[in-house]
């Protein structure tokens, strides 16, 4: 915690914001829950304590949703409520397809209706579904962080050819920027935001009314690029000691991921020189 929040502080100074993630997922036992909780909360008093502008993401299955939804809520409740005395916000993020039903049920009749502005949730473009839940997030006047999509789905569910999934992303974002509540754009792909520059332009869309968000150390340069032309940009800072088993998971999963993350790391050798 203490290298993630040095971190934050680097590039709070930089100008950007930030969101901690303390990776980990899919726990066994309430024991295991109860430990993630308690380490959220305490990312969440570091956070304020050090007057680090930024907040949390969290995973459900990492505060037992598999174990019983009583007992995630409870986590949940408790995670939300130091956030909401710290003046925090709390992102859910989103898992494979099997906890998307579950994930924004949660969401939607427990704990935005509870917690409103304070906490917020991830929508995968790559699913067929997504466009119908977008709509949902904005009728609730709930805040949306939008990304691709990391797990590997069949096809009857999700889009399959990455014309597809960026054709997604670019509808469901455009539709974000016209009627959404701060909705957060996470990707590192250059002909998106392209895209995205474009049509705020042509819209008019407000820097302040959205933010961009990339993940820690991946495209440093386009990081800077952004916020030098005054737009928002959050940092996600993946921490703990799940980094090891959630990287060998995500490589499995996807085998792109591989291509993406080689690329990103020989482009960041070569251009911080």
């Amino acid at each position: 915690m203490e290298s993630a929040i040095r971190a934050a502080e680097e590039l709070n100074t930089a100008g950007m914001t930030v969101s901690l993630d303390l990776l980990g997922e899919s726990v066994t036992s309430p024991a295991e829950a109860k430990s993630a909780r308690d380490d959220v909360l305490a990312t969440l008093d570091a956070i304020a304590a050090a007057g680090i502008c930024g907040n949390v993401s969290v995973k459900l299955t990492q505060l037992g949703l598999d174990i019983s939804s009583d007992l995630c809520v409870a986590n949940m409740r408790a995670i939300l409520s130091r956030a909401r005395d710290r003046g925090l916000f709390v992102r859910i993020d989103m898992e494979g397809s099997a906890y998307t039903e579950r994930t924004l049920d949660l969401f939607h009749n427990v704990l935005h209706p509870e917690f409103v502005d304070g906490v917020g949730v991830v929508i995968q473009s790559y699913l067929r579904r997504s466009a119908r839940d977008v709509c949902d997030v904005i009728a609730a006047g709930a805040r949306v962080r939008l990304c691709k999509g990391a797990y590997a789905e069949p096809a009857e569910i999700a889009f399959q050819e990455r014309d597809e999934v960026d054709a997604s992303y670019i509808s469901l974002t455009e539709e974000l920027l016209r009627h959404g509540s701060y909705p957060g754009l996470a990707t590192h792909d250059e002909a998106i935001i392209d895209r995205v520059l474009a049509f705020v332009e042509r819209e008019r869309v407000a820097a302040d009314r959205f933010e961009f968000q990339m993940l820690y150390g991946i495209r440093r340069d386009l990081q800077e690029e952004l916020v030098a032309k005054g737009y928002k940009m959050r940092i996600y800072i993946p921490f703990g000691a799940a980094w090891y088993p959630y990287l060998m998971r995500r490589l499995a999963e996807r085998p792109a991921n591989v291509a993406s993350i080689v690329f990103s790391l020989v482009r960041e050798t070569f251009t911080r020189r």
